[in-house]
């Protein structure tokens, strides 16, 4: 091998990393729930006659997400926790909380589907109210906070062992520092939820998802570089010489 060509992993490594990699792309089927759930925030939707269709479409689809999301850490972590065990054993819990909390948001929106259906009353848009409100705040936290220690945690550790170009997780880091400043914002009612700002926040974690993803499924995961032992020696001996000058 040429000092200028990247070692490849392992060939498992790199089959289980394009696999991480199909997840990565998956988790992004949820974008059309915006305009799917946009019907669910009528106060009125509990005693309308608005189809549950497009609400049971979107869960559906945030379902995916949510196996998604657990199906990436599964994958990556046998690859990752020789370099940084720590990191990727918080990669692995923090992508399962993330999926956890996208599945209990599902759960607060087909409650709502299930008060339409059994013919509730005007007395129970309270409730209705209430369970979109929770959606609302659990979103911020399962797909705006927890995806910002995500990229975190596997940013470094990938930037660190050059497993991916640097560039990548470099993206990730802007992304995740965009969209908790963002979250911020919106907790204290600076912007809303759904705003310009939050929207233009949300795009470099995105990109960061989807060009990793578009990475590993293409090229798999590097071997990890290891360091520049010239330099190191190097360094060694000028060490061990300083006391002789002395």
């Amino acid at each position: 091998m040429t000092a200028t060509e990247q070692p490849t992993a392992d060939p498992t490594v790199r089959r289980t990393a394009r696999i991480a990699g199909g997840f990565y792309l998956l988790s992004f089927v949820s974008i059309p729930t915006l305009i799917l759930y946009s019907r669910i925030h009528d106060p009125e939707f509990i005693t309308s006659a608005a189809s549950q269709t497009p609400v049971v479409i979107g869960g559906i689809l945030e379902i995916v997400v949510a196996l998604a999301c657990i199906g990436t850490a599964v994958a990556l972590y046998p690859a990752l926790r020789t370099h940084g065990p720590a990191r990727a054993l918080g990669f692995v819990a923090a992508r399962v909380t993330e999926g956890t909390a996208i599945l209990v948001g599902v759960a607060a929106l087909l409650t709502v589907l299930a008060l339409k259906r059994a013919g509730a009353g005007a007395d129970t848009l309270t409730t209705g109210h209430a369970l979109v409100a929770f959606y609302d705040a659990n979103f911020l936290l399962s797909q705006g906070l927890i995806p910002a220690a995500n990229a975190l945690l596997l940013g470094t550790l990938l930037y660190q062992t050059r497993l991916v170009p640097r560039a990548l997780p470099v993206i990730g880091f802007v992304g995740a520092g965009m969209l908790v400043a963002s979250d911020i914002g919106t907790l204290l009612g600076i912007w809303d939820r759904v705003s310009p700002i939050v929207a233009i926040a949300a795009i470099p974690i995105a990109v960061w998802e989807f060009s990793l993803g578009i990475y590993l499924m293409v090229k798999g995961l590097r071997a990890p570089q290891a360091p520049d032992t010239s330099t190191a020696a190097g360094a060694q001996r000028m060490r061990a010489a300083a006391p002789a000058q002395s």
